[in-house]
């Protein structure tokens, strides 16, 4: 399947793209989200995008366009790459989190419990372990805790305990292997969503373990902030609650004066005396309407937020500042 970039109008129409700009899509996957930047970027723009995939590499090397770079990174290398490309500040940056179609839509790749293929589960191929590895090593406390953590799965001591059972007989190398593993498990137990397979929330779990999904959402997101000049857009298409639950509470964080912390919030001091935010939220959620969600069915669950920087100066502890100040975009 072509992959369909998730609410690719409403994404760039959030970075609010200066034409002389300099922009990074975080999660470049196939280019969707990367084309209509440059799209509305002028001659003097420029993007940056990253991605892990080397099928999304293979995927930009398409693009001919002097204003366009691509590195083969983890987005949580942002203030890696863009220090190595002398950009010290951008005016926007995107992420659109989660596994794109052609991921899921390549059996090679393992994602996907409705293709027979290795259990591989990995965004980069060439680095870490797969998912394969990962329930040969662990132990049924560590199975249980990674598909009930982020599968929300709740049959996973049960999936866990089958899965041990199961490699004691033969190592589970392939998709189609565990899905018989998780449907013995689950048997008829009833699940509340017939929608989806039994296995979904396991294959889930799995990639987000095997990927450190939710570690690097964590460590880009203030990272990218600190890369934003001001009045820079952060725009984040998430997928799933967990993902979302961490954008939303950082958002909120970074938005409030006191910075979450409710010890100096109820301290005798003047809101002007309080430290400022570097970011402001900007709107409320925005999700697919109902003719993208029947054109493709993958977007129904995205949610995208979006925060603006601000004139405040970064906290002295705050991961990610540029070592020198410039101006933004660099050389």
């Amino acid at each position: 399947m072509e992959h369909v970039p998730v609410l690719l109008h409403e994404a760039v129409a959030a970075l609010a793209v200066q034409p002389a700009g300099a922009y990074v899509d975080a999660t470049f996957g196939r280019g969707g989200h990367a084309r209509a930047i440059l799209h509305a970027l002028g001659p003097a723009g420029r993007l940056v995008a990253i991605d892990r995939d080397p099928a999304a590499e293979h995927a930009a090397a398409a693009i001919d366009d002097a204003r366009f770079t691509f590195a083969r990174a983890a987005f949580s290398e942002l203030d890696r790459v863009l220090d190595a490309l002398d950009v010290p500040l951008v005016d926007g940056v995107l992420l659109d989190l989660g596994v794109s179609s052609p991921q899921l839509d390549d059996a090679a790749r393992g994602f996907s419990y409705r293709f027979d293929g290795p259990l591989d589960m990995r965004m980069d191929p060439t680095r870490g372990e797969s998912a394969a590895e990962l329930l040969a090593r662990a132990d049924v406390r560590e199975l249980t805790e990674v598909i009930r953590d982020y599968g929300e799965e709740r049959f996973a001591q049960s999936i866990a305990r089958a899965i041990a059972q199961a490699r004691e007989r033969a190592p589970i190398t392939t998709t189609r292997g565990l899905v018989a593993v998780v449907a013995q498990a689950v048997g008829t137990r009833t699940r509340g969503d017939w929608r989806q397979d039994p296995a979904g929330r396991t294959f889930q779990a799995l990639r987000i373990a095997v990927n450190r999904e939710l570690d690097e959402v964590s460590a880009v997101l203030p990272r990218a902030v600190a890369r934003l000049a001001a009045g820079g857009r952060l725009a984040v298409i998430s997928f799933h609650s967990l993902e979302d639950r961490r954008v939303k509470q950082f958002i909120a964080a970074a938005s409030t004066p006191f910075g979450g912390d409710p010890a100096l919030a109820r301290m005798p001091l003047r809101a002007a005396e309080l430290p400022q935010p570097p970011l402001r939220a900007v709107g409320r959620a925005i999700k697919p309407d109902a003719a993208e969600a029947a054109r493709n069915p993958r977007a129904r669950s995205a949610v995208l937020r979006v925060a603006e920087r601000t004139q405040a100066a970064l906290p002295v502890d705050w991961p990610g500042a540029p070592a020198r100040s410039a101006t933004r975009g660099g050389a």
